[in-house]
């Protein structure tokens, strides 16, 4: 700008030597009029940064509202069913000191031995060796019996027998050696399915092993326990009386001993129900 007015100056000076006055005035005043109206250049502004505004966080809802679950009926259990209703006095006690109540036995394949508080039953393979008591005759009872297998794998069997009126027909209560329980009706040497074999963790699983029978017997009723614990039951209507006995059989090719001791029958007060007739 002072250089500017500097040249307008000296141009003035060569002009007002050769021109008049009034004509240097007219010349001038478009000059200072151009020089009074040039603005000043702005000062160039850098650009204002740019922000971008985040996203808005979702609220959080930390107790959500939940459903109102609708209650369920739950049916009330009745108490579990007594096993061994009625079981009453003890009948008798046999303690295997004498061998004179028990049918005597002794053979090639099998042999029975009573005495000094235990009944042994050892029977070569393929061979099944049983003894029955000579009295008494029952019908309703519970009784029970101890057996010890000392000598038994696999399929093994033994167990015991009641209800028998001879030697050629009876019930059984049977243990294998591979865990399994089942109930037959044996006559004339063969054996008719009450209840399959199932398993059962009272079984002994093979020898040495130690297991409490139990069979509570009335009418055709008839339900089976070891250990005090029931196992199941079945109902069969064809022997009603009998004596009672134990048996050790092989079914493989090994030989099988069972010992059993502390039978103990007891009197049954128990009156089935009368079942209630159909309309």
């Amino acid at each position: 700008m002072e250089k500017l007015v500097f040249i307008v100056q000296q141009h003035v000076k060569f002009h007002m030597k050769r021109t008049a006055p009034s004509i240097l005035l007219v010349l001038l005043l478009p000059a200072f009029s151009a020089c009074a109206a040039l603005p000043e250049a702005p000062t160039p502004q850098p650009p204002l940064p740019t922000f971008t505004l985040p996203p808005p966080t979702p609220t959080i809802v930390w107790f959500p509202a939940t459903e109102t679950p609708t209650p369920q009926s739950v049916p009330t259990q009745g108490p579990t069913p007594e096993r061994k209703p009625g079981v009453g006095k003890l009948l008798l006690t046999d303690h295997f000191t004498s061998g004179s109540e028990w049918n005597p036995g002794a053979s090639e394949d099998a042999s029975v031995d009573v005495g000094r508080g235990r009944l042994t039953i050892a029977a070569q393979p393929g061979v099944n060796a049983f003894r029955i008591r000579q009295g008494p005759v029952l019908s309703a009872f519970y009784a029970e019996i101890t057996a010890r297998p000392s000598l038994c794998r696999d399929r093994d069997e033994y167990g015991l027998l009641f209800r028998a009126p001879n030697n050629v027909a009876y019930y059984s209560f049977t243990l294998s050696c591979d865990g399994t329980a089942r109930a037959d009706r044996v006559r004339m040497g063969r054996a008719y399915p009450l209840q399959a074999a199932i398993l059962s963790a009272d079984v002994p699983p093979g020898a040495p092993g130690e297991v409490r029978l139990g069979v509570w017997a009335s009418g055709s009723d008839l339900r089976f326990f070891l250990n005090g614990r029931y196992q199941f039951g079945v109902t069969d209507p064809t022997l009603r009386i009998g004596a009672v006995g134990a048996f050790a059989r092989s079914v493989g090719q090994t030989p099988v001993t069972v010992t059993f001791s502390d039978l103990s029958i007891y009197s049954l007060t128990y009156i089935a129900p009368s079942p209630t007739p159909t309309p």
